[in-house]
């Protein structure tokens, strides 16, 4: 494990007013507060330095080097997308390796991705998502080093990080470097929810950890790298960039949408939430203007709200699409609400449960429910009725051997 050297090489392009005017702002952020007496900074993204960002830094690593990149919408430098920004620097890419919801993050959840051609640069596209999640020895020959930009969102079942420990397990298995640009966590200034089981593993959960992690996917990436997780013990080789002027008690408010159906930070930080919702009968709201804001069906009590999902970007065949669902409006609990409460809110699926007449049929038969859990105990806890007080207390002592392990590869000002 290696951390970038710092280098202070700018070249023409990076000297623009809009680059200067934000390093200006951050330095003089940085020397205006002492990190740690401001707690629960709202912090935008004029605020912060993301690892992208800084060129400067991992620019010399990148030089007389064949580059992949794995980026989708979200990985961009100030306006411009990380993939254009390299070129115009001269760096030599041969591949761009795109996520579930595709490079442009126009693609339903689950939907395939299909390798092409990106229209803008001419670039070969390899999909991740679908059949083929890990790059194989064919899109790896040729490559030095691979740079990982993409904005996650700090929730366990949410891809983008299975999609990194693949790809540092291809970098690992094909002795190709491996480059990590950290961004803030949105989420990262909690941790909660059950941790995994080894024999629930899949795409929605690689790794032994609980739903809500409090980590940056360049902290992510150590702990796997170091914990040995990859298939067989490998470890690849592991560079990162730091973000400037972060820490794990900030509200960092995301420039980019990450996915279709998290259109707004109030989504963001309902997510980890209302996901579990995706193992049952019970709509989200996917194919609404609130998807991850609202949860109902046509079956729950009939009361003032109520939601007909239909086709929408992101969501061409939602659930229940044409129905109208009963349910809650939850799009007023955003900022505010996740600074009082600050963790995993499970009332809104027990009392879905509670008021749904056809209980025996609640989850869906595919057990997708267990999986986003990482287990079968808490299906069974909620079909039983057992407490949310007993709920989390049988989460806590995994809970606490993560909290435990996860210190050691903290980067940032931790909220603890």
């Amino acid at each position: 494990m290696n951390k970038c050297k710092r280098y202070f090489r700018f070249t023409f392009a990076e000297t623009i007013l809009g680059k200067a005017i934000k390093i200006i702002a951050v330095i003089i952020l940085l020397s205006s507060q002492v990190l740690g007496q401001e707690v629960g900074r709202i912090l935008y993204d004029r605020d912060v330095l993301t690892g992208a960002e800084q060129t400067y830094v991992y620019l010399p690593l990148l030089e007389g080097k064949n580059v992949g990149v794995v980026a989708n919408q979200t990985s961009m430098i100030d306006n411009t997308h990380i993939v254009d920004s390299l070129l115009s620097l001269g760096v030599n890419i041969v591949t761009v390796f795109s996520p579930e919801h595709g490079f442009r993050g126009k693609a339903d959840a689950g939907e395939v991705v299909k390798d092409g051609i990106d229209v803008k640069t001419g670039l070969p596209l390899v999909s991740l998502y679908g059949g083929n999640k890990k790059p194989k020895f064919t899109d790896l020959k040729g490559l030095d080093i691979i740079v990982f930009d993409i904005q996650d969102v700090g929730a366990r079942f949410y891809t983008y990080i299975s999609t990194m420990s693949y790809v540092m397990e291809a970098c690992a298995e094909n002795v190709t470097d491996f480059l990590v640009l950290d961004r803030p966590n949105p989420n990262g200034f909690y941790v909660d929810g059950p941790v995994l089981e080894k024999k629930h593993k899949s795409f929605v959960g690689l790794h032994e950890i609980p739903v809500i992690h409090g980590m940056t996917i360049a902290e992510y990436a150590i702990m796997v790298n170091e914990e040995g997780w990859l298939k067989n013990g490998v470890r690849c080789a592991l560079e990162y960039v730091k973000c400037e002027n972060y820490t794990h008690r900030d509200y960092y408010q995301l420039p980019v949408k990450p996915s279709p159906n998290l259109p707004n930070m109030t989504s963001i930080y309902l997510y980890p939430s209302l996901c579990f919702f995706e193992g049952t009968k019970v709509s989200v709201g996917r194919g609404t203007e609130m998807p991850f804001q609202i949860y109902g069906h046509p079956k729950l009590p009939v009361g003032d709200y109520r939601f007909v999902p239909t086709s929408y970007e992101g969501a061409k065949n939602p659930k229940l699409k044409g129905e109208t669902c009963y349910g809650e409006d939850l799009s007023k609990n955003g900022i505010d609400y996740m600074k009082t409460v600050r963790e995993l809110h499970l009332k809104w699926i027990l009392d879905a449960y509670d008021q749904y007449p056809e209980k025996e049929s609640f989850f869906l038969e595919n057990a997708f429910f267990n999986l986003l859990a990482g287990n079968n105990v808490l299906m069974e806890q909620i079909v039983t009725s057992t407490s949310l007080e007993q709920i989390k207390l049988s989460w806590e002592p995994r809970l606490t051997e993560f909290k435990k392990m996860r210190t050691k590869y903290i980067l940032y000002e931790d909220f603890e």
